[in-house]
């Protein structure tokens, strides 16, 4: 079980990013993006298609065939950050960019130096067994490079390939749900992902990307997998589905949800601006918990009226 953090606030089970702004690229192995629609052109998507659904778990399969975190190369008794296998921090890239592509945002990219910069974040983390996106100069280990990347990154007590996947079910963060808005903002990337044996340290902040996208459901519209409702401690039946915007203010949204025609009900909550995006709205399942089947979500209240369908598969595996 990890902790994680992001930009100015740390919680219990994670860290993160927030100077405002969103989005960024990603892909899958293949480098490509998604197939399902977010914010498309007529305000709708929809979701039922077999071959989309069996495409999809291929993918998610495959991508998280290996887990494992890798060696890491440093000490922190002599304050050597080191590095991570270049294969392990390959594969947390890859499913960051597994989780863009599922909301159909083009993939990211690492950046050597940030690299570098997240990993003497890790050290750092590591050395003082917490997580601070400001930690001082009394801080065993301390650097410019990884204090400055401390308070640009999302932060875990894990390493970062397992990190990945609790920052998107995000528990603890029920005012921003930061870590996974980031990860699915239009502006992020290239990222640096640094990471030792027990900490980890994601870039998120001040990235390039544009990404483009008018909105981003998570659980997006489309074929999505079970599994990923349900990874680590938590779920997103505790933490909320959630919508993202960079132009479209949810403050006053007015969401349904239903399935088979009946409607669910659920908790909204507007997140706080500057985490991934400019606006968000989580909504949280009261009473029911996300299972295989098609959901359909309506968004009114905002001026742009629009609808989409996630359809939840069990991929196996």
């Amino acid at each position: 079980m990890g902790r994680i953090g992001f930009g100015g606030v740390c919680v219990l089970a994670l860290a993160c990013g927030s100077d405002g702004g969103s989005g960024g690229s990603s892909s899958g192995s293949d480098g490509s993006a998604g197939s399902t629609a977010v914010g498309s052109a007529d305000g709708s998507s929809s979701a039922g298609d077999p071959d989309e659904a069996a495409a999809m778990c291929e993918r998610w399969l495959a991508d998280r065939a290996d887990m494992s975190e890798g060696a890491w190369s440093g000490d922190v008794a002599s304050c050597e950050p080191g590095d991570v296998a270049a294969e392990a921090r390959e594969r947390a890239l890859g499913l960051v960019n597994l989780y863009r592509w599922l909301a159909d945002l083009p993939p990211i990219t690492l950046d050597e130096t940030l690299n570098q910069k997240t990993q003497a974040c890790a050290l750092m983390m590591d050395a003082n067994m917490t997580l601070s996106h400001t930690p001082d100069a009394s801080w065993a280990c301390f650097s410019d490079v990884g204090a400055e990347a401390a308070g640009s990154s999302n932060i875990a007590t894990i390493g970062g390939v397992g990190a990945v996947d609790l920052y998107m079910v995000d528990p603890g963060n029920p005012d921003t749900i930061g870590h996974r808005r980031w990860i699915l903002s239009n502006s992020i990337g290239p990222t640096g992902i640094g990471s030792t044996n027990a900490y980890s340290c994601l870039w998120t902040l001040g990235g390039t990307g544009s990404a483009g996208a008018r909105w981003v459901a998570y659980p997006p519209p489309g074929a999505f997998p079970l599994a990923a409702t349900t990874i680590g401690f938590s779920n997103l039946d505790e933490t909320g589905w959630s919508l993202q915007s960079d132009t479209l203010d949810f403050a006053s949204a007015q969401i349904e949800i239903t399935r088979d025609g009946t409607v669910l009900p659920i908790e909204l909550h507007p997140l706080l601006g500057g985490y991934g995006s400019t606006f968000a709205i989580s909504m949280l399942p009261m009473g029911w918990q996300t299972s295989v089947g098609t959901y359909d979500v309506r968004v009114t209240g905002i001026g742009e009226d629009f609808e989409y369908q996630v359809q939840i598969v069990d991929c196996g595996g």
